[in-house]
């Protein structure tokens, strides 16, 4: 039986996705957590400030951590030699240099959002936009709970992502945030992202692309994070055995 562990156990992502391995008679090797004592779910998995320990005692480990901890979770499965499904969000250049890294050696599964309905959504998103020229414009609306720290979502991104892959451009130069005041008119060809925070939402997501006249959106609301959940243990149990790479969720769904 494939055993996971947990980087990140004590958050709100990391106490669902041992719910949804207990549910599913899944085993669960421990965790890591800020508050290194007690245990993880049904099984009762202890939690240790012991990365490395951690990923000797697992088939495969998750991490939905902080950005701070990355560099640790990653050495720690590469001593071990195991394959590890990322889906901290807020990460920055140097993260994704240390994961192109560790890819070199064990198989790496980065993704912003989890749900396989997002990852739909994003495959339907990038099939608009490779469709649609640049006279459509392309925002990007997210809403998350009020204790959300990182913003844009790691799923507005990935949308984003998407959009820009569709119509082979860089999303970065062509990125248009946080706007405010007297900002001029919109820049043709860029994807406009927009984010709320409020209540307890889950993540909602709508992909609007407005052309003159008319306007296609493309949405996901998540209605709790049981979804994300649950494809993190799906894509995890396909990452066992993988050889050394980058993966995505898109590899998950053979997309």
């Amino acid at each position: 039986m494939t055993a996971i562990g947990i980087f990140g156990a004590n958050g709100r992502m990391g106490r669902a996705i041992a719910q949804i391995a207990d549910e599913s008679g899944i085993a669960v090797a421990g965790g890591t957590g800020a508050r290194a004592v007690g245990t993880i779910g049904a099984q009762e998995a202890a939690i240790t400030d012991d990365p490395r320990a951690l990923a000797a005692s697992a088939d495969v480990l998750i991490d939905f951590s902080m950005p701070h901890a990355l560099a640790a979770n990653l050495e720690a499965c590469i001593a071990a030699g195991k394959p590890l499904l990322i889906g901290t969000t807020g990460l920055e250049a140097e993260h994704q240099a240390a994961i192109d890294e560790a890819a070199a050696t064990i198989a790496v599964l980065q993704t912003g959002n989890t749900s396989l309905g997002v990852n739909l959504l994003a495959a339907l998103v990038r099939e608009a936009a490779s469709k649609l020229g640049d006279d459509w414009d392309i925002e990007i609306v997210e809403m998350h709970h009020r204790h959300k720290v990182d913003a844009p979502s790691g799923t507005a991104l990935l949308l984003g992502q998407a959009a820009a892959a569709g119509r082979g451009i860089d999303l970065a130069s062509h990125r248009a945030r946080g706007r405010d005041g007297i900002t001029g008119a919109r820049r043709a060809g860029d994807i406009g992202f927009a984010s709320l925070r409020g209540g307890s939402v889950a993540g909602d997501h709508m992909v609007v692309l407005a052309g003159d006249s008319e306007r296609i959106e493309l949405g996901h609301r998540a209605e709790s994070r049981t979804v994300f959940a649950r494809g993190a243990v799906k894509a995890a149990q396909w990452l066992v055995d993988k050889a050394p790479g980058r993966y995505t969720m898109a590899d998950v769904l053979g997309l």
